[in-house]
Protein backbone atom coordinates (compact mmCIF):
# COMPACT_ATOMS: atom_id res chain seq x y z
CA UNK A 1 0.00 0.00 0.00
CA UNK A 2 1.35 3.37 -0.42
CA UNK A 3 -0.07 6.69 -0.34
CA UNK A 4 0.36 9.32 -3.14
CA UNK A 5 1.26 13.10 -2.68
CA UNK A 6 1.13 15.10 -5.69
CA UNK A 7 2.60 18.61 -5.82
CA UNK A 8 0.69 21.26 -8.00
CA UNK A 9 2.00 24.95 -8.03
CA UNK A 10 -0.83 27.64 -8.06
CA UNK A 11 -1.09 31.63 -9.04
CA UNK A 12 0.38 33.23 -5.54
CA UNK A 13 -2.35 36.26 -4.38
CA UNK A 14 -1.37 39.73 -3.31
CA UNK A 15 0.94 38.73 -0.23
CA UNK A 16 2.42 35.73 -2.02
CA UNK A 17 0.59 33.33 -0.39
CA UNK A 18 -0.82 30.24 -2.52
CA UNK A 19 -4.69 28.53 -1.88
CA UNK A 20 -3.27 24.97 -1.41
CA UNK A 21 0.41 23.53 -1.24
CA UNK A 22 -0.36 19.72 -2.45
CA UNK A 23 -3.19 17.04 -3.01
CA UNK A 24 -3.16 14.27 -1.57
CA UNK A 25 -4.19 10.95 -3.38
CA UNK A 26 -4.81 7.59 -1.66
CA UNK A 27 -3.83 4.15 -3.97
CA UNK A 28 -3.14 0.47 -3.34
CA UNK A 29 -1.31 0.04 -6.61
CA UNK A 30 -0.62 -3.23 -8.07
CA UNK A 31 3.36 -2.92 -8.14
CA UNK A 32 3.83 -2.29 -4.37
CA UNK A 33 5.33 -5.80 -3.09
CA UNK A 34 4.17 -5.53 0.65
CA UNK A 35 0.84 -4.63 2.15
CA UNK A 36 0.29 -2.84 5.20
CA UNK A 37 -1.54 -4.89 7.93
CA UNK A 38 -3.00 -3.13 10.99
CA UNK A 39 -2.56 -4.44 14.32
CA UNK A 40 -5.93 -4.03 15.29
CA UNK A 41 -7.17 -5.71 12.23
CA UNK A 42 -5.43 -8.94 13.18
CA UNK A 43 -6.95 -8.83 16.48
CA UNK A 44 -10.39 -8.63 15.09
CA UNK A 45 -9.75 -11.73 13.25
CA UNK A 46 -7.77 -13.59 16.26
CA UNK A 47 -10.94 -12.85 18.32
CA UNK A 48 -13.67 -13.76 15.61
CA UNK A 49 -14.64 -17.22 16.14
CA UNK A 50 -16.95 -17.14 13.29
CA UNK A 51 -14.69 -17.55 10.74
CA UNK A 52 -12.68 -21.25 10.72
CA UNK A 53 -9.11 -21.75 10.85
CA UNK A 54 -8.61 -25.73 10.05
CA UNK A 55 -5.87 -25.08 7.36
CA UNK A 56 -2.24 -25.76 6.49
CA UNK A 57 -1.46 -22.91 4.66
CA UNK A 58 -0.01 -21.00 7.35
CA UNK A 59 -0.59 -17.61 6.78
CA UNK A 60 -3.05 -16.75 9.57
CA UNK A 61 -0.24 -18.13 11.52
CA UNK A 62 2.37 -16.40 10.05
CA UNK A 63 0.43 -13.03 9.95
CA UNK A 64 -0.47 -13.33 14.04
CA UNK A 65 3.26 -13.77 14.49
CA UNK A 66 4.44 -10.47 12.64
CA UNK A 67 1.74 -9.06 14.24
CA UNK A 68 3.53 -9.44 17.99
CA UNK A 69 7.48 -9.12 16.46
CA UNK A 70 9.03 -6.02 17.50
CA UNK A 71 10.14 -2.74 16.28
CA UNK A 72 12.82 -1.73 18.46
CA UNK A 73 14.53 -3.28 21.12
CA UNK A 74 12.25 -4.27 24.34
CA UNK A 75 12.49 -6.45 27.71
CA UNK A 76 10.20 -8.76 28.66
CA UNK A 77 10.61 -10.52 32.12
CA UNK A 78 9.08 -13.97 32.96
CA UNK A 79 9.45 -16.25 35.72
CA UNK A 80 11.76 -14.12 37.29
CA UNK A 81 14.20 -13.28 34.34
CA UNK A 82 14.72 -10.92 31.95
CA UNK A 83 14.83 -11.31 28.69
CA UNK A 84 16.24 -8.81 25.78
CA UNK A 85 13.60 -9.06 22.71
CA UNK A 86 15.18 -7.74 19.18
CA UNK A 87 13.51 -5.97 16.30
CA UNK A 88 11.41 -9.04 14.72
CA UNK A 89 11.73 -10.84 17.99
CA UNK A 90 8.99 -11.93 20.48
CA UNK A 91 9.01 -14.28 23.68
CA UNK A 92 5.49 -15.47 25.10
CA UNK A 93 4.69 -18.82 26.67
CA UNK A 94 3.67 -21.59 24.99
CA UNK A 95 -0.22 -21.51 26.25
CA UNK A 96 -0.36 -17.59 25.17
CA UNK A 97 0.89 -18.62 21.41
CA UNK A 98 -1.64 -21.50 21.30
CA UNK A 99 -4.20 -19.08 22.05
CA UNK A 100 -3.45 -16.29 19.61
CA UNK A 101 -3.03 -18.82 17.02
CA UNK A 102 -6.06 -20.74 18.34
CA UNK A 103 -4.44 -24.13 18.72
CA UNK A 104 -5.00 -26.18 21.63
CA UNK A 105 -2.53 -28.38 21.77
CA UNK A 106 1.19 -28.28 22.37
CA UNK A 107 1.51 -30.62 19.50
CA UNK A 108 -0.47 -28.36 16.91
CA UNK A 109 1.87 -25.65 18.12
CA UNK A 110 4.65 -26.95 17.53
CA UNK A 111 3.58 -28.45 14.26
CA UNK A 112 2.11 -24.76 13.20
CA UNK A 113 6.31 -23.54 14.63
CA UNK A 114 8.04 -26.29 12.75
CA UNK A 115 6.27 -25.78 9.16
CA UNK A 116 6.90 -22.28 8.99
CA UNK A 117 10.85 -22.98 10.51
CA UNK A 118 11.08 -25.29 7.38
CA UNK A 119 10.00 -23.05 5.08
CA UNK A 120 12.46 -20.70 6.62
CA UNK A 121 10.11 -17.82 7.47
CA UNK A 122 10.88 -18.13 10.70
CA UNK A 123 13.53 -19.63 13.53
CA UNK A 124 12.75 -20.13 17.11
CA UNK A 125 13.93 -21.47 20.67
CA UNK A 126 12.03 -23.23 23.25
CA UNK A 127 12.83 -21.97 26.74
CA UNK A 128 12.06 -22.29 29.92
CA UNK A 129 11.81 -26.04 30.47
CA UNK A 130 10.11 -26.16 26.98
CA UNK A 131 7.03 -23.40 28.89
CA UNK A 132 8.34 -20.08 26.95
CA UNK A 133 8.86 -19.87 23.21
CA UNK A 134 11.27 -17.02 21.51
CA UNK A 135 10.64 -16.68 17.83
CA UNK A 136 12.18 -14.34 14.89
CA UNK A 137 11.09 -13.46 11.83
CA UNK A 138 13.23 -13.97 8.87
CA UNK A 139 13.84 -10.88 6.71
CA UNK A 140 12.26 -8.57 9.23
CA UNK A 141 14.74 -5.59 9.03
CA UNK A 142 14.14 -5.70 5.00
CA UNK A 143 10.52 -5.16 5.03
CA UNK A 144 10.19 -3.05 7.96
CA UNK A 145 11.67 -0.04 9.90
CA UNK A 146 13.97 -1.11 12.53
CA UNK A 147 14.57 1.82 15.38
CA UNK A 148 17.51 1.94 17.57
CA UNK A 149 16.23 3.39 20.49
CA UNK A 150 14.52 0.61 23.18
CA UNK A 151 11.16 1.14 24.53
CA UNK A 152 8.17 -1.25 25.02
CA UNK A 153 6.27 -2.09 22.25
CA UNK A 154 2.25 -2.61 21.91
CA UNK A 155 0.94 -4.80 20.22
CA UNK A 156 -2.88 -3.62 19.60
CA UNK A 157 -2.13 -0.72 17.68
CA UNK A 158 -0.03 0.07 14.70
CA UNK A 159 0.92 -1.56 11.66
CA UNK A 160 3.29 -3.77 10.07
CA UNK A 161 4.03 -4.76 6.03
CA UNK A 162 4.36 -8.15 4.89
CA UNK A 163 5.47 -8.99 1.70
CA UNK A 164 2.87 -9.96 -0.78
CA UNK A 165 5.18 -13.01 -2.37
CA UNK A 166 5.31 -14.38 1.48
CA UNK A 167 1.88 -14.41 1.28
CA UNK A 168 1.63 -15.74 -2.01
CA UNK A 169 4.22 -18.65 -1.15
CA UNK A 170 2.16 -19.30 2.02
CA UNK A 171 -1.02 -19.94 0.14
CA UNK A 172 0.59 -22.27 -2.34
CA UNK A 173 1.75 -24.95 0.60
CA UNK A 174 -1.83 -26.56 1.45
CA UNK A 175 -5.55 -26.67 1.72
CA UNK A 176 -6.65 -22.67 2.88
CA UNK A 177 -8.83 -22.63 5.80
CA UNK A 178 -11.66 -19.58 5.96
CA UNK A 179 -9.08 -17.42 7.81
CA UNK A 180 -6.41 -17.91 5.09
CA UNK A 181 -9.34 -17.34 2.36
CA UNK A 182 -9.55 -13.54 4.19
CA UNK A 183 -6.07 -12.91 4.65
CA UNK A 184 -5.52 -13.66 0.63
CA UNK A 185 -8.51 -11.82 -0.27
CA UNK A 186 -7.18 -8.46 2.33
CA UNK A 187 -3.79 -8.87 0.64
CA UNK A 188 -4.77 -9.38 -3.03
CA UNK A 189 -6.87 -5.89 -2.62
CA UNK A 190 -6.10 -3.15 -5.12
CA UNK A 191 -7.76 0.08 -4.95
CA UNK A 192 -7.48 3.29 -7.52
CA UNK A 193 -5.40 2.20 -9.79
CA UNK A 194 -5.64 2.84 -13.17
CA UNK A 195 -4.00 -0.17 -14.44
CA UNK A 196 -6.57 -2.29 -12.67
CA UNK A 197 -10.19 -2.36 -14.08
CA UNK A 198 -13.15 -1.60 -11.25
CA UNK A 199 -10.57 -0.29 -8.52
CA UNK A 200 -11.82 3.13 -9.17
CA UNK A 201 -15.33 1.89 -7.85
CA UNK A 202 -14.10 0.54 -4.76
CA UNK A 203 -11.03 -2.08 -3.05
CA UNK A 204 -11.41 -4.77 -5.62
CA UNK A 205 -9.61 -8.25 -5.47
CA UNK A 206 -6.96 -8.89 -8.16
CA UNK A 207 -4.85 -11.90 -8.31
CA UNK A 208 -1.96 -10.10 -10.23
CA UNK A 209 -2.30 -12.29 -13.28
CA UNK A 210 -1.34 -9.71 -15.62
CA UNK A 211 -4.58 -9.04 -17.80
CA UNK A 212 -5.67 -6.00 -15.62
CA UNK A 213 -9.15 -7.82 -15.22
CA UNK A 214 -10.59 -8.27 -11.55
CA UNK A 215 -12.65 -11.35 -13.00
CA UNK A 216 -12.31 -14.17 -11.26
CA UNK A 217 -14.12 -18.04 -11.75
CA UNK A 218 -14.26 -20.44 -8.99
CA UNK A 219 -12.09 -22.81 -10.80
CA UNK A 220 -8.95 -20.23 -10.28
CA UNK A 221 -9.62 -19.75 -6.99
CA UNK A 222 -10.15 -23.44 -5.94
CA UNK A 223 -6.85 -24.33 -7.27
CA UNK A 224 -5.22 -21.15 -5.53
CA UNK A 225 -6.67 -22.38 -2.29
CA UNK A 226 -6.08 -26.39 -2.38
CA UNK A 227 -10.07 -27.13 -2.43
CA UNK A 228 -13.29 -28.07 -4.50
CA UNK A 229 -15.37 -24.76 -6.49
CA UNK A 230 -18.02 -25.96 -3.96
CA UNK A 231 -16.28 -25.01 -1.08
CA UNK A 232 -14.86 -21.78 -2.65
CA UNK A 233 -18.67 -21.32 -3.15
CA UNK A 234 -19.29 -22.07 0.16
CA UNK A 235 -16.72 -19.99 2.31
CA UNK A 236 -17.26 -16.66 -0.23
CA UNK A 237 -20.86 -16.98 0.59
CA UNK A 238 -20.16 -17.10 4.55
CA UNK A 239 -17.99 -14.51 4.11
CA UNK A 240 -20.46 -12.09 2.39
CA UNK A 241 -22.73 -12.72 5.11
CA UNK A 242 -20.39 -12.00 7.84
CA UNK A 243 -19.68 -8.45 6.44
CA UNK A 244 -15.63 -9.73 4.61
CA UNK A 245 -17.13 -8.90 1.08
CA UNK A 246 -19.11 -8.28 -1.49
CA UNK A 247 -19.51 -10.58 -4.28
CA UNK A 248 -20.95 -9.71 -7.66
CA UNK A 249 -21.41 -12.60 -10.07
CA UNK A 250 -21.88 -12.14 -14.01
CA UNK A 251 -24.00 -14.89 -16.38
CA UNK A 252 -22.47 -16.78 -18.78
CA UNK A 253 -17.67 -16.96 -18.72
CA UNK A 254 -17.40 -13.69 -17.52
CA UNK A 255 -16.86 -14.84 -13.79
CA UNK A 256 -17.17 -12.85 -10.62
CA UNK A 257 -15.93 -9.95 -8.94
CA UNK A 258 -15.15 -9.22 -5.32
CA UNK A 259 -15.17 -5.84 -3.29
CA UNK A 260 -13.78 -5.72 0.58
CA UNK A 261 -16.19 -4.41 2.58
CA UNK A 262 -14.13 -1.52 5.84
CA UNK A 263 -10.99 -1.43 4.05
CA UNK A 264 -10.63 2.03 3.53
CA UNK A 265 -11.97 2.72 7.16
CA UNK A 266 -9.39 -0.10 8.34
CA UNK A 267 -6.36 1.18 5.89
CA UNK A 268 -6.95 4.63 5.15
CA UNK A 269 -9.17 5.65 7.80
CA UNK A 270 -11.64 7.10 5.48
CA UNK A 271 -15.31 6.19 4.82
CA UNK A 272 -15.88 3.34 3.17
CA UNK A 273 -17.82 3.22 -0.74
CA UNK A 274 -21.04 0.92 -1.28
CA UNK A 275 -20.53 -0.55 -4.61
CA UNK A 276 -23.09 -1.09 -6.67
CA UNK A 277 -23.50 -4.11 -9.13
CA UNK A 278 -24.21 -2.14 -12.16
CA UNK A 279 -21.89 1.00 -11.84
CA UNK A 280 -19.26 -2.36 -11.67
CA UNK A 281 -20.30 -3.91 -15.26
CA UNK A 282 -20.14 -0.58 -16.46
CA UNK A 283 -16.79 -0.30 -15.55
CA UNK A 284 -15.92 -3.56 -16.91
CA UNK A 285 -17.78 -3.28 -19.55
CA UNK A 286 -20.33 -5.90 -19.29
CA UNK A 287 -23.86 -5.94 -19.90
CA UNK A 288 -26.46 -5.99 -17.44
CA UNK A 289 -30.04 -6.56 -17.90
CA UNK A 290 -32.78 -4.09 -17.21
CA UNK A 291 -36.01 -5.33 -17.15
CA UNK A 292 -38.94 -4.03 -18.90
CA UNK A 293 -42.01 -2.78 -16.43
CA UNK A 294 -45.03 -4.03 -17.16
CA UNK A 295 -46.90 -0.85 -16.63
CA UNK A 296 -45.81 2.97 -17.02
CA UNK A 297 -43.82 3.64 -13.89
CA UNK A 298 -44.72 6.68 -11.98
CA UNK A 299 -42.65 9.34 -11.56
CA UNK A 300 -42.74 10.21 -7.47
CA UNK A 301 -43.13 13.63 -6.12
CA UNK A 302 -40.04 15.53 -6.40
CA UNK A 303 -37.75 13.30 -9.02
CA UNK A 304 -36.57 15.24 -11.43
CA UNK A 305 -37.88 14.74 -15.53
CA UNK A 306 -36.11 14.58 -18.52
CA UNK A 307 -36.66 18.39 -20.42
CA UNK A 308 -36.10 16.39 -24.05
CA UNK A 309 -36.52 12.87 -24.97
CA UNK A 310 -35.67 12.45 -28.69
CA UNK A 311 -38.87 10.93 -30.51
CA UNK A 312 -36.92 9.46 -33.34
CA UNK A 313 -37.62 6.05 -34.42
CA UNK A 314 -35.21 3.51 -32.23
CA UNK A 315 -35.66 -0.14 -30.94
CA UNK A 316 -35.49 0.64 -26.94
CA UNK A 317 -39.07 1.08 -25.55
CA UNK A 318 -39.75 4.41 -23.54
CA UNK A 319 -40.68 2.50 -20.45
CA UNK A 320 -37.05 0.77 -20.94
CA UNK A 321 -35.80 4.04 -21.18
CA UNK A 322 -37.52 5.17 -17.93
CA UNK A 323 -36.35 2.37 -15.97
CA UNK A 324 -32.40 2.81 -17.86
CA UNK A 325 -32.24 6.21 -16.63
CA UNK A 326 -33.65 5.49 -13.22
CA UNK A 327 -31.09 2.82 -12.49
CA UNK A 328 -28.21 4.98 -13.35
CA UNK A 329 -29.08 8.18 -11.58
CA UNK A 330 -29.40 5.73 -8.27
CA UNK A 331 -25.70 4.45 -9.38
CA UNK A 332 -24.44 8.31 -9.37
CA UNK A 333 -26.44 9.37 -5.93
CA UNK A 334 -24.64 6.00 -4.38
CA UNK A 335 -21.47 7.28 -5.61
CA UNK A 336 -21.86 10.51 -4.14
CA UNK A 337 -23.13 12.96 -7.31
CA UNK A 338 -24.84 14.82 -4.78
CA UNK A 339 -26.19 17.08 -7.98
CA UNK A 340 -28.07 13.79 -8.26
CA UNK A 341 -30.64 14.36 -5.34
CA UNK A 342 -30.42 18.01 -5.62
CA UNK A 343 -34.20 19.91 -5.56
CA UNK A 344 -32.84 21.76 -8.79
CA UNK A 345 -31.28 19.37 -10.63
CA UNK A 346 -32.70 18.08 -13.90
CA UNK A 347 -31.29 16.28 -16.99
CA UNK A 348 -31.66 15.50 -20.37
CA UNK A 349 -31.62 12.52 -23.03
CA UNK A 350 -30.44 12.90 -26.03
CA UNK A 351 -30.43 10.31 -29.02
CA UNK A 352 -27.14 9.76 -30.77
CA UNK A 353 -26.34 8.75 -34.35
CA UNK A 354 -23.95 5.94 -35.37
CA UNK A 355 -21.33 8.25 -35.98
CA UNK A 356 -21.10 9.81 -32.25
CA UNK A 357 -21.24 6.04 -30.52
CA UNK A 358 -18.27 5.78 -28.50
CA UNK A 359 -16.85 2.27 -27.86
CA UNK A 360 -18.86 -0.74 -28.82
CA UNK A 361 -18.63 -4.19 -28.36
CA UNK A 362 -16.64 -6.03 -30.39
CA UNK A 363 -18.16 -7.89 -33.04
CA UNK A 364 -21.31 -6.29 -32.67
CA UNK A 365 -22.77 -4.10 -35.59
CA UNK A 366 -23.44 -0.44 -34.92
CA UNK A 367 -26.81 -0.63 -35.60
CA UNK A 368 -27.62 -3.29 -32.78
CA UNK A 369 -27.43 0.09 -29.96
CA UNK A 370 -29.07 2.36 -29.51
CA UNK A 371 -26.59 5.32 -28.46
CA UNK A 372 -27.58 8.08 -25.45
CA UNK A 373 -25.92 11.27 -24.21
CA UNK A 374 -27.49 12.54 -20.76
CA UNK A 375 -26.69 15.78 -19.19
CA UNK A 376 -27.17 16.55 -15.79
CA UNK A 377 -27.91 20.38 -15.39
CA UNK A 378 -27.88 22.38 -11.90
CA UNK A 379 -29.33 25.90 -11.30
CA UNK A 380 -26.70 26.99 -14.55
CA UNK A 381 -27.56 26.42 -17.92
CA UNK A 382 -24.51 24.48 -18.51
CA UNK A 383 -24.34 20.84 -17.90
CA UNK A 384 -22.21 19.95 -14.80
CA UNK A 385 -21.88 16.32 -15.93
CA UNK A 386 -22.68 14.59 -19.02
CA UNK A 387 -22.32 10.57 -19.88
CA UNK A 388 -22.62 8.30 -23.07
CA UNK A 389 -25.05 5.34 -22.88
CA UNK A 390 -24.55 2.27 -25.17
CA UNK A 391 -28.09 -0.19 -24.75
CA UNK A 392 -28.28 -3.21 -27.14
CA UNK A 393 -31.85 -4.95 -27.60
CA UNK A 394 -31.52 -8.26 -26.53
CA UNK A 395 -32.32 -11.09 -29.09
CA UNK A 396 -34.65 -14.25 -29.03
CA UNK A 397 -31.35 -16.36 -29.39
CA UNK A 398 -29.69 -14.37 -26.22
CA UNK A 399 -32.66 -14.35 -23.59
CA UNK A 400 -36.30 -16.10 -24.37
CA UNK A 401 -37.66 -13.29 -22.38
CA UNK A 402 -37.24 -10.64 -25.74
CA UNK A 403 -38.81 -7.47 -22.98
CA UNK A 404 -35.44 -6.46 -21.71
CA UNK A 405 -32.42 -3.85 -22.20
CA UNK A 406 -29.26 -4.25 -21.23
CA UNK A 407 -26.58 -1.20 -20.48
CA UNK A 408 -23.29 -1.66 -21.98
CA UNK A 409 -21.49 1.14 -20.51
Amino acid sequence: MTVYSRFFLFPKDERGNTMSDYKLEIKQIVDYPRCRMYREFVQTLIADRSIHTHGCSGLFHFVVLCSYANFRTSYRRLDGISYTIYPGEWICRLSELGEWLRLRTRKQILGALNALRDRNFITYTLLGRDKLVKYSITGWRFHNTVLDYNCPCQKDSGFFFLPVAVASELIGTGKCSEMDVVLDLWLSAIYNDERVQGSDVGPVVYLRNGTGNPLVSYAELAQRWGMSKATVCRILKHLREEGYISLFSFPGRHGTVIYLQYYLSVMFRICDIKVDKAEVAMCLNLNITVEEPEEQPTQPAGDPKPDSVSHEPFSVSKRAEAAMTSKVLESLMMQGFSCADCPKFHYKLYRLSCDCKGALEKGVLRNDYACYQMELFCSTGKPTYAFELNIRKSTEGENDNAKEDRIVR
